[in-house]
Order: structure tokens, then sequence, then C-alpha cells
């Protein structure tokens, strides 16, 4: 079962300790899991990206399960698509579907969730 929490903030400066840097990015990315199905590995988390960021040293992405994303903040560049992310957007992403690198415009904040536990290898 996934972890449940009564309302809080995350954005909130007093939870900014919680946040956690992503390896390889010199505190560039970073990332805060806001709910976790311990078993199944199905997560909610929020990816922070500092203004000008870009992951070009991480590559292009794609996972094997499926996953939604939201862009609470700033502009988001995303490469594989040639198209710039607005706050407002949304993407369902299917297994296998390629994204980024990506390039922030803006201090960006993205909601994913995502579902390890449909993963396309597990069926």
């Amino acid at each position: 079962m996934k972890s449940t929490r009564t309302y809080w903030n995350p954005l909130d400066l007093a939870n900014d300790n919680m946040w956690e840097d992503i390896p390889g990015s010199d505190g560039n990315l970073q990332q805060l899991t806001i709910a976790l199905d311990s078993d199944s590995g199905d997560y909610t988390r929020l990816t922070r990206f500092k203004d000008g960021y870009s992951t070009k040293a991480f590559g292009a992405k794609s996972h094997d399960y499926p996953e939604e994303i939201y862009v609470v903040q700033g502009r988001l560049y995303d490469m594989a698509f040639n198209m710039w992310l607005e706050p407002g957007c949304y993407a369902s992403r299917p297994p296998h579907e390629v994204h980024g690198p990506f390039i922030a415009e803006g201090d960006v904040i993205i909601l994913e969730i995502s579902f390890p536990s449909q993963s396309a290898t597990k069926r």
C-alpha cells in the first residue's frame, strides 16, 4: 500500500531539507519522494531542476514502466520531443517512451507518478 500523509506542503521552505540531491548533478537536480509503495515500488515524487540546468550528461531516458508527469513550475525543454513544457503540461508516458535530455528555464518542479509494478518486463 502506498504511504499516506495528511495535508502538508512539500514546497514550503520549512521542508527544503527533505529534498535529496540526485547523484551526478552537483546539486542542480533534486528529488523528494512524497509517497511510496515499498511492496510494489510505485511512487510519487517531485523533481526540481535549478534554472539553466541541462541533463545532457545523463542522456535521454526511458523506463520499462508507465509514468505520469505534470509541470508544476518553470519551463522545461524536452530534447526528445523538441518542445517546451510549461506549467500545467501533463504527459502519461507508456513503457519505453524516450524523454529528455532536459534544459530548465527558471527553477522547475515536476510531479512524477511512476508505476514500476506495471513494468512491461513483468507482463
